[in-house]
């Protein structure tokens, strides 16, 4: 039997309580007061790997610097990766402008009225379009995302690895089976604000406060840990860095990394793979800058990536001459602190600038 015709009857009544629940216990959140376009498609980005009250506060500075998507097309690459700085994933920022330059030059800077026109634009996935597409235009498309496919699973007792992409291919099928055709951003945000208040990961689901306990088989068989399944994530590999805080004439030295990759486009401290001692990280540095007096060890730090984790020493040092061809820019704090976007990777060696983030 096909994936949606063997669950789709057993999801359909939960449409009902659902919608009644989110109308009475939704939260007050800034992108859903008047929901354009626009105000949707930049809070879902944001949303992405970011928690929603931390992503509150950026949400409201970013559209105060980039009302619209005129302001966001034409917005200087610095200003906009500054606007962004700690909320990381730095690609979300990039994309978000080019989808908006598209937008302005290809569209005369009306947003696509189909899923299929924003699907197209750059950093918009599936599960954005579909929110983009309910929640700001009423169109009837499913928005399926990490707690959707939580609340499914224990709905279900799904016994398959929900991070499949076959899997999440179907979970998004059945979604647009059952959804309201009337209702569709409701829906798509009840079932989100569900797995994001109640049906929670791991051990503390709050099923004494769930609308839909009554239709959980995983509730019913009280094995609600169990679910969902995921394959366990690889390890993360370890790489030790070195950061090189260098003062000149009471500025701070910066090079910024490459267009593509990591971080790519922000401004950071000069730094270089592995742990040396100072005599190493004196001699990597003799083509660039004349070193004065002995270093200062920086307290180490540790910053977390997805796949990656840098464990980071460091060396904070005098500068008595910059030598030709040095790649270095020099910064005053104010500036470390108002204008160059810098990873929150760095953000322990603010400290020693005079300046905190």
């Amino acid at each position: 039997m096909d994936f949606v015709e063997a669950h789709a009857a057993a999801l359909f009544p939960i449409c009902r309580p659902l919608l009644d629940w989110y109308a009475a216990a939704h939260r007050q959140l800034p992108w859903r007061e008047a929901p354009t376009p626009y105000r949707v498609w930049v809070s879902e980005i944001m949303l992405q790997q970011t928690r929603v009250q931390a992503v509150i506060p950026y949400y409201e500075r970013f559209l105060s610097l980039f009302p619209d998507v005129g302001a966001l097309a034409e917005a200087p690459q610095d200003r906009l990766l500054k606007a962004w700085e700690g909320l990381g994933y730095y690609s979300r920022a990039r994309n978000l402008q080019k989808a908006a330059q598209q937008i302005c030059q290809r569209l005369g800077g009306r947003f696509p009225e189909t899923y299929e026109g924003w699907l197209s634009l750059p950093g918009v996935g599936p599960y954005t379009a579909g929110a983009v597409c309910s929640i700001a235009l009423g169109l009837p498309v499913p928005a399926v995302d990490g707690n959707v496919l939580r609340v499914f699973a224990r709905l279900l007792a799904l016994e398959e690895d929900i991070g499949a992409p076959a899997v999440k291919r179907e979970m998004t099928r059945l979604a647009a089976a059952i959804l309201p055709a009337d209702r569709p951003g409701e829906f798509n945000q009840a079932l989100m604000e569900l797995g994001a208040t109640v049906c929670l990961p791991g051990k503390t689901p709050l099923c004494g406060s769930c609308p839909l306990s009554g239709h959980c088989r995983a509730f019913s068989d009280q094995n609600q840990a169990l679910f969902p399944l995921k394959s366990p994530k690889k390890p993360r590999k370890i790489q030790p860095i070195t950061v090189f805080l260098l003062s000149y004439q009471g500025q701070f030295a910066l090079i910024r990394r490459p267009d593509t990759g990591l971080l790519a486009g922000l401004w950071e401290f000069p730094h270089a793979d592995g742990t040396l001692d100072a005599a190493q990280s004196a001699a990597l540095l003799a083509d660039w800058v004349r070193l004065a007096g002995p270093p200062d060890r920086l307290e180490p730090a540790v910053h977390i990536f997805t796949h990656l984790q840098w464990h980071m020493t460091g060396w904070k040092w005098d500068v008595g001459e910059v030598l030709p061809g040095c790649p270095f820019q020099w910064a005053l704090p104010r500036q470390l602190q108002n204008q160059y976007p810098i990873p929150s990777a760095f953000s322990p060696f603010l400290f020693q600038c005079n300046c905190e983030k």
